[in-house]
């Protein structure tokens, strides 16, 4: 599995096949690729840039255009659908392995699709991944490994800490 690809599924991992030498090209990663709805479905991309810099809104332009004619020749959904694309945003999802170990120290809801010791839901601080597992550590002081491949959503909780070291990031940021 390459680690700095989120980990997908059927449609969504065709999509993001398609789409990531594009995205890759343009100076950005893929951090999510989901498939929302029936009717009209939207897919929706989420990236980050390269070389870890915010994204902004001409980000998702340039991503949407060369996506968009990617995803118009290679029609991976019949029928009518929407494309949407964002950055992943300060509460984000945890795709890959590079994400749980750069927001180590973070607190984080995870999901797995079969349950470990009898759960499937998860809360606790984040403490990397390494060898295709993400690592917690739980209120109770216990830490749990969840299979990457396993996961079914994980995603970042909304701190004072984690709003404080976006901030720093932003700082840094304008500073380059």
């Amino acid at each position: 599995m390459d680690h700095d690809l989120p980990h997908l599924i059927g449609l969504e991992a065709r999509i993001a096949a398609a789409i990531a030498p594009a995205v890759t090209e343009l100076g950005y990663e893929l951090v999510r690729v989901a498939v929302l709805g029936r009717d009209r479905p939207t897919v929706q991309i989420m990236a980050d840039r390269s070389d870890g810099t915010l994204i902004g809104v001409a980000d998702c332009e340039a991503i949407s255009r060369a996506i968009s004619a990617v995803l118009d020749v290679d029609d991976p959904i019949p029928g009518p659908w929407e494309l949407e694309v964002s950055s992943a945003g300060i509460d984000r999802p945890l795709t890959r392995e590079k994400d749980w170990n750069r927001f180590s120290g973070h607190q984080v809801k995870a999901e797995v699709n079969m349950p470990i010791d009898g759960r499937k839901r998860f809360a606790g601080i984040v403490l990397g991944a390494e060898g295709g597992a993400a690592r917690l550590r739980l209120e109770d002081g216990t830490e749990v490994a969840l299979p990457m491949a396993d996961l079914r959503r994980a995603r970042l909780v909304l701190t004072d800490a984690l709003i404080a070291a976006s901030a720093q990031m932003m700082k840094l940021n304008k500073t380059h």
